[in-house]
């Protein structure tokens, strides 16, 4: 790196920067404001082809290559399947990558090998060396921290790693590796704004991530869409395996939530066609994996009891498939009165995400803190149109303290509606 690069990025050796941040902060805020980040921006962010992140793997000595990869797209419970995936496979002794998206408290979660986060001087490092690069060829913030992880993911020698899509699958920037397995857990109506209106539509997206004689596992056959991933597969002449007809002992796992028993059918049947490649998984650590994900990853946020009288539970489920799984779980739950608290990002169709939450509660309307957020008076505002009534906040945990105030020792309180939401109180 030339020396004029150096100084832009004003790193000192050891404590604060010459503007007063940390080094890692200091990273991380030049990340987060400089480049285009979905999570934070939307659709200005999406980038329509892999250019970027096929010059950057390049710059870096295709670091994708030297490692092997299992790829997990999908609407819903990619994040999960990843996560059982990475347990079971660490149980087996393996040294395992999970790259994941987004993050929940820091930037590092992304980013893992064995359940560790990044170190974050490693991330500092990794700007240093190529942020002439990054500005040079204007890289999202997606495709900046893909890179991050395959040259990360290299650098450390994992035997495997589990790779999560991002956003769709066909023109998502993980799509340049070629995977022992690709997995898509399901399919469901968000980001229609990128990937189509229809569930054929989307279900094209996400099935590009299916590579030639490369086996692909389905998480949930539904009928209108099981043709497209079947037409895929035939021309790429990959075998193709349903995980929901998948019949198996009902086996333990530590993630809470009914919808899991998706999941974990999904990874069950990944790791019986990764044992038929060569590796040996056995029954023992299959079930070790699945009873110890949490403690394997530090995966939190799903289904996520924060605490006792009164009961309070967080889950970051988001758009329709996943929010009907949760609210008909909570429908379940017994309690004298519910408390929601609740925030949603401004690009999500409330018409049709408004109407499955329960009129009989008492909501705490709030807007998570990033630009995304949609504002409160406007949920507000929407919510009553569906019989959802209760306050405005101006932060997330504002809402959380007042609903807790509000609750008694048995009452029960649901935080959710945004990712976003759950980050900040966890």
């Amino acid at each position: 790196m030339k020396d004029e690069e150096k100084k832009k990025l004003k790193f000192l050796p050891f404590g604060k920067t010459e503007d007063g941040f940390s080094p890692y902060q200091e990273t991380i805020n030049w990340m987060f404001s400089q480049l285009p980040m979905y999570q934070r921006q939307g659709k200005t962010a999406f980038k329509k082809d892999l250019t970027n992140i096929l010059a950057f793997s390049k710059y870096l000595g295709n670091p994708e290559t030297k490692f092997k990869t299992i790829h997990v797209a999908g609407t819903n419970g990619k994040g999960s399947t990843s996560h059982l995936l990475a347990s079971i496979l660490q149980e087996n002794g393996l040294k395992v990558g999970l790259y994941t998206s987004p993050h929940l408290k820091d930037f590092t979660e992304r980013i893992r090998i064995n359940g560790k986060p990044m170190r974050k001087n490693c991330v500092i490092n990794f700007i240093k060396r190529n942020k002439y690069f990054l500005e040079q060829q204007g890289l999202s913030f997606f495709e900046m921290t893909v890179g991050m992880a395959f040259d990360n993911f290299a650098r450390k020698k994992v035997d495997i790693a589990i790779i999560e899509v991002g956003l769709g699958g066909r023109l998502d920037s993980t799509n340049i590796i070629n995977p022992l397995i690709s997995v898509i857990t399901n399919i469901g109506f968000d980001h229609t704004q990128f990937l189509g209106n229809t569930l054929k539509e989307i279900a094209f997206e996400k099935a590009g991530i299916i590579k030639p004689n490369t086996p692909v596992i389905i998480g949930e056959k539904q009928e209108e869409i099981v043709s497209v991933f079947k037409d895929i597969a035939k021309k790429n002449n990959s075998d193709i395996y349903i995980a929901s007809d998948l019949i198996t002992e009902n086996y333990k796992t530590s993630l809470k939530g009914n919808y899991q028993k998706n999941n974990v059918k999904t990874a069950i049947q990944t790791i019986k066609v990764l044992n038929k490649l060569e590796y040996a998984i056995s029954a023992k650590q299959l079930k070790n994996g699945l009873l110890h994900v949490i403690e394997n990853t530090n995966l939190k946020g799903r289904w996520q009891l924060l605490s006792n009288n009164p009961k309070t539970i967080c889950d970051t489920a988001h758009n329709t498939e996943g929010l009907t799984y949760v609210l008909n779980q909570l429908a379940d739950e017994t309690y004298n009165n519910l408390h929601i608290v609740l925030g949603v990002v401004n690009d999500k169709n409330l018409e049709t995400i408004l109407p499955l939450f329960p009129e009989n509660a008492k909501y705490y309307f709030c807007k998570p803190n990033i630009p995304r957020g949609l504002e409160v008076k406007t949920l507000q505002a929407k919510a009553e149109k569906f019989k959802l009534i209760g306050n405005t906040y101006h932060s997330v945990k504002e809402a959380v303290k007042n609903a807790k105030k509000n609750a008694t020792t048995k009452d029960l309180i649901y935080i959710g509606g945004s990712t976003f939401v759950v980050a900040e109180i966890i």
